[in-house]
């Protein structure tokens, strides 16, 4: 999208007008949902997430620095919405937990799932062995092309913790990588 259109877009939306609403929706939400789906494994919980995400997009339009980049400030967004989702994630399981060992039920989990599009599978599974802090920054890095000093701008930490979180998720990708069975790396490096 161009930027000038995108400009007319953002000033409309700020306005209240919902159609440009749609319409910036429609041209950001393929990329907003690739990478919630690399930070969140349910579907349900993403879907949730995206609507958490366009909901605070519309109502802090207000706050938004149209000087800044775009999309900068929604991978902001993005970012700081899935935290938000994780730890409300987490105090939920922390009841769950308290609830289940009450009653002494048993529950199952579903099994993480990965939304490859465009990816590699192995390299999808990979990511999703990595922490939270190791995977996002590594999705900051690869999929949006950040650099390092953009990310930890992103997450609001320090330089040097970015850089030690992207190269231990380096380390662990590399791990996990060439722990494939042989006949599975032969055809990842078939040309």
């Amino acid at each position: 999208m161009q930027s000038e259109y995108m400009y007319q877009l953002l000033t409309k939306m700020i306005e209240g007008d919902q159609q440009a609403f749609q319409t910036m929706y429609e041209a950001t939400y393929r990329d907003v949902y690739r990478t919630v789906s690399f930070l969140v494994d349910h579907q349900q919980d993403r879907e949730d997430v995206m609507n958490e995400i366009y909901m605070q997009m519309w109502t802090s339009l207000a706050n938004y620095d149209t000087n800044r980049p775009f999309h900068f400030w929604l991978h902001g967004l993005v970012i700081r919405q899935v935290q938000r989702f994780r730890v409300k994630n987490w105090r939920r399981f922390r009841i769950f937990e308290r609830i289940r060992i009450f009653s002494r039920e048993d529950h199952h989990w579903d099994h993480p799932t990965v939304m490859t599009e465009g990816t590699n599978q192995e390299i999808s599974q990979a990511i999703q062995k990595l922490t939270d802090k190791q995977r996002t920054v590594i999705i900051l890095r690869f999929f949006h092309d950040y650099t390092l000093e953009e990310i930890a701008t992103l997450l609001g930490i320090p330089l040097g913790t970015v850089k030690s979180r992207y190269h231990a998720a380096l380390q662990a990708l590399r791990k996990n990588l060439w722990n494939l069975p042989l006949e599975r790396m032969e055809k990842i490096n078939d040309y």
